[in-house]
């Protein structure tokens, strides 16, 4: 046999035991015991949705657990969107629109505290250059109000003595006791604290009590009164003789729902709700909450640049 006939039949042999074996190790490899992903065999695929209403059922979400007793802990946002807690035409459930049902129950003091404050927004809203909201020189917007200015991203902490807001807006805090300490009587020139009188604050003095498992009912007294903070953005007042209840019930563990109503009988005729049960998501606990801080020279530099150049000549009142 001649040296070519050789190399074709030795080039045969190799065709015939390579192929099938390389064709084993292909299939062998291939599969999913080889590779030690998994000793089960593969599913086959999920059939088809045949309907919309198995298309529905197959992408509902699991329901949320149910809320933890005493517990409010958590970092929080407005459940409607971030924007639902900006709130620029005043308190949400009673925003300053001109509407009837929205008016509020001023007392004769009341209303006259309110037309001498010339707010950006509502329906007796002013130009920039003659508005004198304390919060555009940067001065703290106090309690009640920081519920009702840019209520963002808001953290609470507790443990058995104390529950902690943190507010977004200022990076402000607000301490509320639930050691079963007596909410402080308001006295001429601030509050009774253990036989003294202790000064007004901006954020005042806050005693919470637990009514159910999931209930938090808060008091607040000694705020500061009208010569130094606004309600609200639409520039409705509050005295230093409101009371403030706010009721923080935890609907389950990944919603709470936030009430606040006014009493403060130097302003309004009775008391009246100025957020009804305003629905709160919880957040990622991992989330980091931003800073958004209000800075004079930032807020001088604005006014001069854009704010005022904008408003009427100089010299003209605002009109109520």
């Amino acid at each position: 046999m001649s040296l070519a006939s050789k190399l074709l039949n030795l080039v045969r042999v190799l065709v015939m035991v390579l192929v099938p074996a390389l064709a084993f190790l292909s299939v062998t490899l291939g599969s999913p015991v080889a590779l030690g992903r998994s000793k089960r065999p593969q599913q086959p695929p999920a059939p088809a949705v045949k309907d919309q209403k198995s298309a529905a059922v197959k992408g509902q979400k699991t329901a949320p657990a149910p809320a933890p007793r005493h517990d409010l802990s958590g970092t929080w946002e407005p459940a409607n969107g971030p924007s639902e807690g900006i709130q620029p035409d005043g308190v949400k459930a009673m925003p300053n629109d001109g509407k009837p049902e929205h008016q509020l129950p001023y007392t004769p003091y009341g209303l006259q505290t309110y037309k001498s404050h010339h707010a950006l927004f509502g329906p007796d809203e002013n130009l920039p250059e003659f508005n004198n909201d304390p919060r555009d020189k940067c001065e703290p917007l106090g309690f009640p109000r920081m519920n009702f200015y840019n209520l963002r991203e808001t953290q609470i902490l507790q443990n058995e003595y104390k529950v902690a807001i943190l507010y977004e807006y200022g990076t402000a805090w607000r301490i509320i006791w639930t050691d079963g300490r007596e909410l402080p009587k308001m006295v001429d020139g601030g509050v009774a604290v253990g036989g003294e009188t202790k000064e007004p604050r901006y954020y005042g003095y806050s005693v919470g009590k637990w009514v159910d498992d999931t209930t938090l009912v808060v008091q607040t007294v000694g705020m500061m009164g009208e010569e130094r903070v606004w309600l609200d953005t639409a520039g409705r007042p509050i005295s230093d003789q409101v009371r403030v209840e706010e009721r923080l019930h935890r609907v389950d563990h990944d919603h709470l729902d936030w009430t606040v109503t006014i009493n403060d009988p130097k302003m309004y005729t009775k008391p009246w709700v100025a957020m009804d049960k305003f629905p709160m998501k919880l957040e990622d606990p991992h989330r980091d909450v931003m800073e958004q801080y209000c800075s004079p020279s930032e807020m001088e530099n604005y006014n001069k640049t854009f704010a005022h150049p904008a408003s009427a000549p100089a010299g003209q009142a605002p009109q109520r």
